[in-house]
């Protein structure tokens, strides 16, 4: 196993930006920046052992910017949609920016993707630590939380996010990685041939500005049935009305757990041409299967590549959109005293 530090030139904003190198024994080797703690780099082996990079990004960190659809960051406070930008807590009404139409999206104007994180490679532990404070009122959120996210790279070919936070006023918080998976690499155009898994017997149906409508929705007898291994092409552009509404797949699917927080597996991906798989494993309640349904081809990344539509999925390990507004939902309320704690595992074979 092997770690290292290099610099990554400046973000966006003239901020210096560092690059860490996590490899281990079996050649796999990811990059992680600390502007956005984010993915910028994963290899993994094919059946044959060739090595490719599976996720989509860009090759300098003043790239990720504005402009960039999240490409492998963590995401927050509050990953995924509020309703109007608007929740009521403890009797008192906040207000966040509303940059996704109506509603604000993965913690606004300004969230953790677009910041630098505090980072170190943990001594013996094949591991970086990246912290993050995000301040009272930030983005329009009460309370002052510190956000901490260990990434470990392992022997059985496992990448771990584990998540810890704490606040000194009650907060909604929810966080998530937003990387762009293509096992087939991340330059080689769309992902309908690679079949996934989702360990799910309800979804969360969507209104036309992607909010949850409220009561779940059973996967059996339609598009979104993925307890048994589909191609990710095969019903994209069914005649459904979730369908429509998500231009694809874009739909946070409630995980099947008993106990509620165990880690467990959640999703399982694989490219039938190269032979890789990724299974994800979270503590999380929900996972969101997005297929990239809104890039178009004019986007230039890594290599100079361009994505294109449906060029990556994201399985996006979260608890549930607009749960500060829907108390029917596991809470995301975070209150001083508690700590937040989360894992989730990318496992490739």
């Amino acid at each position: 196993m092997a770690a290292d530090k290099t610099a990554f030139g400046k973000n966006q904003f003239g901020v210096n930006v560092e690059l860490f190198t996590l490899t281990n024994e079996n050649g796999i080797r990811v990059r992680i920046m600390n502007h956005g703690a984010t993915i910028v780099s994963l290899e993994v082996p094919d059946r044959s052992g060739r090595l490719a990079d599976v996720v989509l990004g860009h090759d300098t960190a003043a790239e990720y910017c504005a402009a960039t659809p999240y490409f492998g960051c963590a995401v927050g406070r509050y990953a995924n949609r509020i309703q109007s930008g608007r929740f009521m807590l403890d009797g008192q009404t906040y207000t966040l920016a509303q940059n996704n139409g109506p509603n604000a999206l993965h913690g606004g104007v300004r969230g953790f993707d677009k910041v630098v994180w505090d980072a170190e490679i943990l001594p013996g532990a094949d591991a970086v630590r990246m912290t993050y404070i995000s301040a009272d009122g930030e983005e329009g959120f009460p309370g002052e939380v510190k956000t901490t996210l260990t990434y470990t790279l392992t022997g059985a070919n496992e990448l771990k996010i584990d998540c810890m936070a704490e606040t000194d006023k009650a907060t909604p918080y929810n966080i998530t990685n937003h990387s762009y998976f293509n096992l087939a690499g991340h330059d080689a155009g769309e992902i309908g041939a690679q079949r996934m898994m989702i360990r799910a017997e309800t979804l969360l149906p969507i209104d036309s500005t992607s909010i949850p409508l409220g009561p779940e929705m059973a996967v059996a007898g339609t598009p979104f049935d993925f307890r048994t291994p589909h191609a990710l092409g095969e019903r994209i552009d069914a005649d459904h009305e979730q369908i429509r509404r998500g231009c694809g797949y874009d739909h946070n699917f409630c995980l099947t757990k008993t106990p509620p927080g165990e880690l467990s597996l959640a999703a399982r991906a694989e490219d039938p041409a190269s032979g890789r798989v990724m299974e994800v494993y979270t503590t999380e309640p929900g996972v969101q299967l997005y297929t990239a349904n809104f890039l178009d081809g004019q986007l230039a990344g890594k290599g100079g590549c361009r994505y294109v539509r449906r060029g990556g999925f994201c399985l996006e390990t979260q608890h549930y959109p607009d749960s500060p507004n829907q108390p029917q939902f596991p809470n995301t309320i975070l209150r001083p005293g508690t700590v937040f704690r989360s894992q989730t595992v990318y496992q490739f074979k």
